[in-house]
């Protein structure tokens, strides 16, 4: 099973960043060494928390005490999230740095928090561009939501031939494997929510249906799901079906239960055998 440092945020009450990411990927067998970016009390949504940010000094030194252990060669994948400041982002990038160099064969997973459709940016400044300029070209795996691909790439994506346009864009700048989130199209129905997952050439699309509910921490567990999936099966299309139909289990138990936090305990068997499962058609 795979070894994955999880650079991301972290809240005690609720499931966000890597309070979100970590236990799906560990009930699925993998070894996560888990640093944090931010230790809250709750994710910002409540409007109103308590915590603080770190700073990147921590992040480094926490990846340097890893690397004296002598176990990065054994570490498979990078994957961050929410960086909290570009101090931080830089920190990762020499996380993935240091990883790769251990590591030839590993890979960087960069979910690219920037904001979303309705909320717009949400992050501090230099984040984003920190992301486009910095991240972007060394990630080997970007997992952007519509308003993400749209920001990164400077495109508006409302087909599904925009959409795998602007992919193949930011595939043309590093990430060799992209996954889209919460993406609408002209034709997706208003009952539905989709992705794109493209790869190699290929583009592998699917829909889910749309649940009555608005919840945090979603996108974190769907980018640790597909990078699981993907180092396992070497297959986008896998990683998307499978990643797919463990969230939308999550989503939907959720919803079952009126929450504002997703169930990702209670629910914890979508991580391994999701109730539903969703074939992704090439497209």
């Amino acid at each position: 099973m795979p070894a994955i440092l999880s650079i991301q945020s972290w809240v005690a009450y609720g499931h966000v960043g890597n309070a979100s990411a970590m236990f799906p990927l560990q009930r699925l067998g993998a070894e996560v060494w888990g640093i944090h970016t931010v230790q809250f009390s709750n994710h910002t949504g409540y409007g109103a928390w308590r915590g603080q940010v770190f700073g990147a000094e921590l992040i480094r030194d926490c990846v340097h005490g890893i690397e004296e252990r002598g176990v990065l060669p054994r570490c498979d994948a990078v994957l961050s999230g929410y960086m909290g400041s570009a101090e931080i982002g830089e920190a990762i990038r020499d996380a993935a740095r240091r990883v790769k160099a251990a590591n030839p064969a590993a890979l960087w997973c960069c979910d690219p928090v920037i904001g979303d459709v309705g909320r717009g940016v949400f992050v501090r400044p230099g984040i984003p561009e920190f992301l486009r300029d910095r991240a972007l070209p060394e990630a080997d795996i970007l997992t952007p939501n519509q308003f993400e691909l749209e920001w990164l790439t400077g495109r508006t994506v409302t087909t599904l031939a925009e959409a795998k346009a602007a992919v193949a864009a930011l595939q043309a700048r590093g990430p060799r494997c992209v996954l889209v989130t919460s993406l609408r199209l002209a034709d997706t129905p208003e009952s539905e929510i989709g992705m794109l997952a493209g790869e190699g050439g290929g583009f592998w699309r699917l829909s889910t249906p749309m649940l009555p509910l608005s919840v945090n921490g979603a996108g974190d567990a769907i980018a640790a799901l597909f990078l699981f999936h993907r180092l396992a099966s070497g297959s986008a299309r896998t990683a998307l079906e499978a990643a797919a139909s463990s969230v939308f289990g999550l989503l939907r138990r959720t919803a079952e239960a009126g929450s504002r936090e997703i169930l990702t305990v209670a629910a914890q068997e979508e991580f391994v055998a999701p109730g539903r499962r969703f074939a992704a058609l090439a497209c």
